[in-house]
């Protein structure tokens, strides 16, 4: 078992984690990010996935071209979500209405970045998390308006025909705050 800036492993099932998707994900939202100490930049998503895919435990993240975080997730083998406790949320507004490209968001909000190594390959996460997923990036997949059988979505979310990115990350570590 190991552990980081106040965080344990969880060596437990995941499925022991009190972990609600709908709450985690949808309400309390959540931060993407990838890169390492020499570059990393995070974005705020509500959106996302968490269940088994090829029988691995995995996490679904969907990310649209046009923003920063895409350019690190793509160069990056490892990304990692990190899940906020409700104080956070004007943090995570701030990453998610900002760019990393104009600002330092860690500055800019207070998050601490800390940095957490798989494989010998660093990721960042951040301290004031309370639970932290590290995943490799398994499947990428750019979403297609021909795909959409419900044709509301795709008149409602992609006005401007800026599909997301799917990232497939299986899970290979888990953290929570100690």
């Amino acid at each position: 078992m190991s552990s980081f800036n106040g965080f344990k492993e969880v060596t437990e099932k995941l499925d022991a984690l009190d972990f609600n998707p709908y709450k985690k994900i949808g309400k309390e939202w959540f931060l993407v990010t990838a890169g390492d100490e020499n570059g990393w930049n995070t974005m705020t998503a509500s959106w996302g996935f968490a269940g088994v895919m090829w029988g691995k435990n995995t996490f679904t993240t969907v990310i649209r071209p046009q923003r920063y975080t895409k350019e690190f997730i793509d160069k990056a083998e490892y990304f990692t979500i990190s899940f906020f406790k409700e104080d956070y949320k004007k943090a995570l507004s701030f990453c998610g209405s900002h760019s990393g490209r104009d600002c330092d968001k860690a500055k800019e909000t207070g998050l601490t970045p800390v940095f957490v190594s798989e494989n010998g390959v660093e990721v960042t996460a951040f301290a004031e998390a309370d639970m932290v997923l590290v995943c490799k990036k398994a499947y990428v997949q750019k979403m297609e308006p021909e795909c959409f059988v419900d044709t509301e979505n795709d008149e409602k979310w992609y006005p401007d025909k800026d599909y997301h990115y799917q990232y497939i990350g299986e899970i290979v570590k888990a953290f929570v705050k100690e």
